[in-house]
């Protein structure tokens, strides 16, 4: 069968599998996202499919989901063929398939059961049956283990719980397969277990799950099998049974032996201060932070998600409204934001106007901007950060999420004259080598003399790369250890006892 078979025609195949993807195409002009790609997923099962960034694992969900047209190939769900001209969310959805987004698709401002229903509301007359939706999502919720809260605003939930509404909302469309796109990359270290017990919880009751990831922990925690793609081509799947250590799926991920952990030495003898804040309160999130940023060391900040990192960062920024006193050491600012589609990046303008920014009067002509000098500062920076595509004139919504990253990372470690680098996840959702890449230039630019606040939700990190770690817990830096004092131990009981106490120390 070709790509134009109608939906419901039965494939000769045994035994049939709960999503088959074959020989997929797709380009972006003379450029192959994917290329003769296949995938089969048996039912039942956690599925991940892993890669490097811009390796094609989004696009590929893409395809299933009928977000990306494929330019040829075949899709089969359960054994029968559907069409791929013309494939669109809404028949994806018509064929039993769901898609759990990176960045949620969700509407803050309603609660979690209108939410879950949108756009399928349960009727009596002319009027939603709130009742009975509410009874639905209780029994859909209780039989998947989903905690959740139908009546609760979704602007006052965790990311977690934000996650679980959009597991909730594809189930309750009847989802058989579902489609999960680097949906640990938001969560934070305790959210993470429960959200992969939560998969391996929807396998067991007979659903589907295909799961990209960078986090090869997570493959050997949760995955029956394992598909690695490398260029837009599929270079090896592991069956059910058969898949082998993190190890040997990184080596056939990058294609070499992967790097080796980076653990420069702590500086010593740290500079003068570069960043100071005095008694920061924004509302509930800061309750008063004193913090002493010095030249020449990576100040890490650990604490559980929603604890006031992200308000912290920006108020630093300047980029909302705080109470309390902030002093910075003349020189530029460097900021890798949170949330890279908010802060970081203009989707619409290409990757060599992304890189401008902050720079355009350095890199102008006489009237207008020199666009010799910016394509050669664009062409240095995504050769130095392995930015894929590295086409400067391609817009930056075509990038992946993590060669989106990377984007930004390279253009706030490159400000001439930076004295303060304010890094927030800098290395959520990119792959190994670029995580290396990125660490590796967070280094660097410590030994240059830049104070940079390093926020990351995973300690590994935080411990590898930190001179000093201060805990953040509701909105009060409770302790400042040295790196030799951090263990995950120590920073695991000042986190956990903070949590638990009413009052915490500052």
């Amino acid at each position: 069968m070709t790509a134009t078979g109608a939906v419901g025609v039965a494939v000769a195949s045994a035994p049939a599998a709960a999503l088959e993807l074959c020989g997929i195409d797709v380009r972006y002009g003379a450029r192959f996202a994917n290329r003769g790609v296949s995938l089969r997923v048996e039912p039942g099962t956690v599925h991940a499919v892993v890669g490097e960034n811009g390796a094609g694992k989004s696009t590929l969900l893409g395809v299933a989901y009928g977000e990306v047209r494929a330019a040829a190939g075949r899709l089969v769900v359960h054994g029968r063929e559907a069409a791929l001209v013309g494939h669109t969310p809404a028949r994806a959805i018509a064929l039993g398939l769901g898609m759990v987004h990176q960045h949620f698709m969700l509407v803050p401002t309603l609660t979690v059961v209108e939410n879950v229903i949108l756009g399928r509301e349960p009727r009596r007359g002319p009027l939603v049956d709130f009742s009975r939706a509410e009874a639905e999502l209780a029994t859909l919720a209780a039989a998947h283990g989903l905690a959740l809260d139908p009546r609760a605003l979704v602007e006052t939930l965790s990311v977690g719980e934000r996650q679980r509404v959009e597991i909730a909302k594809v189930l309750f469309r009847g989802a058989e397969v579902l489609l999960f796109d680097e949906p640990t990359a938001v969560l934070g270290p305790s959210e993470v277990g429960a959200f992969l017990r939560a998969l391996r919880g929807l396998a067991e009751r007979g659903k589907t799950v295909v799961l990209v990831t960078h986090k090869l922990d997570e493959v050997a925690a949760v995955a029956d099998a394992v598909t690695v793609l490398r260029h837009g081509e599929r270079v090896v799947s592991y069956a059910q049974g058969s898949v082998p250590a993190p190890e040997m799926i990184a080596r056939a991920i990058i294609g070499r032996e992967p790097p080796p952990p980076l653990m420069p030495p702590p500086v010593r003898d740290r500079g003068a201060p570069v960043l100071t804040a005095r008694g920061l309160i924004s509302g509930s999130s800061l309750l008063g932070v004193d913090l002493e940023l010095r030249a020449g060391e990576i100040l890490g900040l650990a604490g559980v998600e929603g604890n006031g990192q992200a308000e912290l960062v920006l108020a630093l920024a300047r980029l909302s409204a705080c109470a309390g006193e902030i002093v910075r050491a003349p020189g530029a600012l460097g900021h890798i934001p949170a949330d890279r589609h908010r802060h970081g990046l203009v989707a619409d303008f290409t990757l060599a106007e992304n890189l401008t920014l902050g720079r355009q009067r350095e890199l102008s002509g006489r009237v207008t901007m020199d666009r010799a000098r910016v394509l050669t500062h664009a062409r240095e920076l995504l050769a130095r950060f392995d930015v894929r595509p590295g086409e400067p004139d391609l817009p930056v919504r075509a990038l992946s999420g993590g060669n989106q990253q990377k984007l930004v990372v390279a253009r706030e470690l490159s400000r001439p004259g930076l004295t303060v680098l304010l890094c927030a996840h800098p290395t959520r959702g990119v792959d190994l080598a670029a995580a290396d890449t990125i660490r590796r230039a967070l280094v660097e630019a410590r030994a240059a003399g830049v104070g940079v606040l390093l926020i990351s939700s995973d300690l590994g990190e935080l411990r590898a790369l930190s001179d000093r770690i201060a805990v953040l817990v509701r909105g009060r830096i409770v302790a400042t250890l040295a790196r030799d004092a951090a263990t995950e131990e120590a920073l695991g009981a000042l986190m956990t006892a903070a949590r638990e106490s009413q009052e915490p120390s500052a």
